[in-house]
């Protein structure tokens, strides 16, 4: 084919020419007479522009022939731009003159501007007529070598977790293409066909190959199953935050899982760590630097919760499957937790999976249980778990016969449950605002029967105990930029109750409560944390008590003495709400942050204010070592029991208050070995000691209060972690306290120990990878006796107002108990399959029987003491599947 191509037209000339005249005229008086001196030369001031072109036909024997032509002409052009007239004035023939005033006369201009105003104009104009050469045909482009697809999905084996950001290829090549997984573990890679040497490499994983063969222009759909690095669907344990506290200690998961003595527990883990004492087996509190178990609070997901282990040297109450992270603070803790002058535990629970259903089933000697978690919707899923204990079957087994042919029988029963559903953002989903949440109920219930009869014992001892809560809690976070927000509300029950002979108690706690956490960064150097912690409590207790001294009644006869009794039934209500807020500061390698809690509490009617300003300092002097301080006070409401009128309590109590200090340094020694020492001194005072004062009443008489607030306390000591982390196969620490814990009534009286000293407390940990999945760790514990005050009888003491006999003792806590120490030995062994790992594992406390004591109580005539022992060489053999 042929095409046209034009030049551009060209103005020529004006040909339009026109004069003016303007006639001179004289005015009257003042006015200058003008006169036209001669003719006016227009101007062209604009010249027109072509802004519509009409293509000419070129005619079809001249195209045939391969002729072309430029045809000269004349254009005349209105005032407004349009051709008026076209004349060829150098004619060629051959059709093209027709052909281009056909075309010409279509044009159109804009106008042009004679002197600044439109008018017409004549401009000569060439249209060219020109051949373009016929296109060259493109041949088509090749068709692309066939490629083939390889698809499919990455998961974790033994457990079918979705590995993510994982990268595949074909060969070691590195300009060979590859894919990464995403958040399904899925992928897709083209590649050439044939065979496919497949190489998937993902963080925390073993390098994976395989060999796969690629039909052309086929997709193969493949499940690849990569080996973790630390095998077995576990408890993960986030790592360290950035620390504010002076001493906040983390422990990685497979330190937590793998502990001996622990069961496999990673709460019970915190038992090793150094400032923890050692606490008698039929304990669920934690004693932490010298104070006492009621003194260290402990929180799952910042709520309060009454224990943390179950009675009788049990497990944590918490499914091990839901811890996420453990915060453990032995002293100088933040201005979010209060109510405490001892230590803080915060175990924080996990998110449900939002993969796929995961699960494990645990059984062993001492209790059975189960985990579920799985996605129930996009943004949703839901977890759960319970478990139930038979230690109160096997124990009878194992506890020592008494030589004289009595029998000493202890029996802890429990069980706990814990179910959560997560909601909120979708998988990936990011933006300036996001929500979301969790609702979680969660519960524990002990039972502890300790009965002891016959033999050399001329008294039969019954003791039972039971601890009850349910937990039913919400939780909202808001993220916005720098700024987070977490509200959660919550309420609970809690239930306790203990009985001794004729002795019965009960206590009973409704509670309603809400906390708001708010965190800003202002600037990289500058974050502020604030927030409300408000609680409201009603108390119910009951009991059957002795009769109180001084109320005179007839003996009851027989052999063993009994008391009359009478029945105590006591309501409160409880308020205690808090405000709080701390900066941290940092210049250089130097942090700061201090802190401030201001409490309110209304308890029994009476209302009480505390504050509390606390201070942190870090100094980070290299990149292995730093410095830490903290300052601070705190405060710990008194139980609302004991705020009733004399001769129950005693109104006038206030808060029990603590000043802690502590200072230490950290040092890394290795890429894997870390040692941390830390020194404190904690002075407590105005602590709830019994008995109260007598007070002297204007009228003479005298009230007897039951409490004061007359009680000083003081701990120092030095702790020591010397620790190897987790590395291919071995992981451990030393642990070792020197604690120093006094106390004395206000008034002048010495200081003496608390029944809580343990003086050294040392612990060696250590776990080592064998081959064929083998692990073998062990636990050595050596702990100094705790105080106790020794029975002097010489002589019966008999009270006729109570009738009931009273013990002779020397000095409070002047003797110990013997020393405890203990070891501890487990084995585990896994196989991992596809899409499950099942693991066997025999842990076994008190390897060489060790005998030691945990309490004593006396006959009714407190002649004679007898020895609670500890659990014996019980080895607790269980299994565990996971997937």
């Amino acid at each position: 084919m042929t095409s046209l191509r034009f030049a551009p037209w060209s103005l020529l000339a004006v040909l339009l020419l026109f004069a003016s005249h303007v006639r001179a005229q004289a005015y009257d008086g003042a006015r200058r007479e003008e006169v036209d001196a001669g003719v006016h030369t227009p101007v062209l001031t604009k010249p027109p522009e072509l802004v519509r072109f009409v293509e000419a036909v070129y005619p079809p024997e001249a195209a045939a022939a391969g002729k072309t032509a430029s045809v000269e002409m004349l254009i005349t052009l209105d005032a407004q731009g349009a051709v008026s007239d076209a004349q060829v004035t150098r004619p060629v023939g051959e059709g093209f003159d027709e052909a281009a005033l056909a075309a010409v006369k279509q044009f159109q201009f804009s106008p042009a501007e004679v002197d600044g105003v439109p008018a017409p104009i004549q401009l000569q104009y060439v249209y060219n007529f020109v051949l373009q050469a016929p296109p060259v045909e493109e041949s088509a482009p090749p068709p692309p070598p066939p490629q083939s697809t390889l698809t499919g999905q990455l998961l974790e084996r033994g457990s079918r977790t979705r590995v993510e950001g994982a990268t595949v290829r074909c060969g070691d090549d590195p300009e060979a293409p590859e894919a990464t997984s995403d958040a399904e573990g899925r992928f897709t890679l083209r590649v050439a066909p044939g065979v496919c040497d497949v190489r998937v490499v993902a963080g925390d994983y073993h390098l994976f190959t395989t060999k796969e063969t690629l039909a052309p222009s086929e997709t193969t759909e493949v499940i690849f199953y990569l080996m973790p690095k630390a095998p077995g669907f576990e408890t993960v344990v986030r790592g360290a935050r950035e620390k504010k506290e002076v001493v906040r200690r983390t422990l990685e998961r497979q330190e937590l899982q793998k502990v001996p003595g622990s069961f496999g527990d990673p709460i019970r883990v915190l038992q090793n760590l150094p400032g923890v004492a050692r606490a008698p087996f039929i304990s669920g509190q934690l004693i932490v630097r010298g104070a006492a178990p009621d003194q260290t609070l402990t929180f799952f997901d910042g709520v309060e919760v009454p224990i943390l282990y179950h009675l009788g040297g049990g497990p944590s109450v918490l499914n091990s499957e839901f811890i996420d992270r453990i915060d453990f603070f032995p002293g100088g803790f933040g201005s979010r937790y209060g109510r405490a002058v001892g230590g803080i535990v915060d175990v924080a629970t996990r998110k449900g999976a939002s993969d796929t259903l995961h699960g494990s089933v645990k059984v062993d000697l001492l209790d059975s249980g189960f985990f579920l978690e799985a996605p129930v919707a996009d943004g949703v899923s839901i977890a759960g778990a319970a478990r139930r204990s038979y230690v109160d079957v096997l124990l009878p087994l194992v506890l020592p016969e008494d030589p004289e042919g009595g029998s000493l029988l202890v029996l802890p029963r429990y069980w706990d449950y814990q179910v959560r559903m997560d909601f909120g953002a979708k998988r990936g989903e990011t933006g300036p605002g996001r929500h979301s949440g969790y609702v979680m109920a969660f519960g524990s219930d002990d039972l502890l029967n300790v009965v002891a009869t016959g033999g050399g014992r001329n008294r039969d001892v019954t003791v039972d105990a039971r601890t009850l809560f349910h937990r039913l809690k919400g939780d909202w976070t808001y993220r916005h930029g720098n700024l987070t927000s977490v509200l959660t509300p919550y309420m609970g029950y809690d239930l306790g109750s203990f009985g001794f002979g004729e002795s019965k108690l009960d206590a009973s706690i409704w509670s309603l409560g809400v906390r708001e956490d708010l965190s800003l960064e202002l600037q990289p150097w500058l974050v502020a944390r604030a927030g409300a912690d408000v609680r409201f409590e009603h108390l119910v207790g009951e009991g059957s008590l002795p009769t109180l001294g001084g109320v005179q009644y007839p003996s009851y006869p027989g052999a063993e003495p009994q008391a009359e009794v009478q029945y105590i039934k006591r309501t409160a209500n409880t308020f205690d709400g808090a405000l709080f807020a701390e900066v941290d500061l940092k210049a250089g390698p130097v942090t700061l942050t201090p802190g401030l809690r201001a409490t309110y509490s209304r308890i029994y009617g009476q209302t009480r204010f505390a504050y509390d300003p606390r201070l942190w300092a870090r100094w980070v002097l290299s990149e292995k070592m730093s410095l830490k301080g903290s300052l601070g006070l705190y405060s710990q409401p008194p139980d609302a029991f004991n705020l009733e009128p004399a001769p129950l309590g005693n109104p006038h109590l206030s808060y029990e208050r603590a000043f802690q200090s502590s200072v230490g340094v950290e040092r890394q020694i290795t890429d894997a070995i870390s040692v941390d020492v830390s020194g404190y001194f904690n002075r407590r005072y105005d602590l709830v000691v019994s008995p109260g004062d007598n007070v002297t009443n204007v009228d003479g008489t005298i009230t007897r209060y039951q409490y004061s607030n007359r009680g000083l306390g003081r701990a120092y000591g030095l702790e020591v972690l010397l620790r190897h982390a987790v590395t291919r196969n071995f992981f451990g620490w030393l642990a070792y306290t020197l604690n120093r814990s006094e106390q004395r009534r206000a008034g002048g009286d010495p200081y003496r120990l608390t029944t809580y000293d343990q003086t050294h407390i040392l612990t060696a940990v250590a776990s080592y990878r064998l081959p064929y999945g083998l692990e073998l760790g062990a636990r050595m514990r050596y702990v100094t006796g705790r105080p106790t005050t020794p029975l002097q009888h010489t002589f019966d003491r008999y009270d006729s107002d109570r009738n009931r006999y009273y013990g002779t003792y020397g000095p409070t806590d002047s003797t110990r108990f013997k020393p405890f120490h203990q070891l501890d030995v487990r084995l585990d062994k896994n196989w991992l399959f596809e899409r499950w790992t099942l693991t066997a594992y025999i842990d076994v406390q008190n390897v060489y029987n060790a005998s030691n004591v945990e309490a004593t109580f006396y006959d009714y005539r407190y002649r004679e003491m007898f020895e609670v022992p500890g659990i014996p060489i019980l080895p607790v053999i269980g299994v565990k599947g996971s997937f």
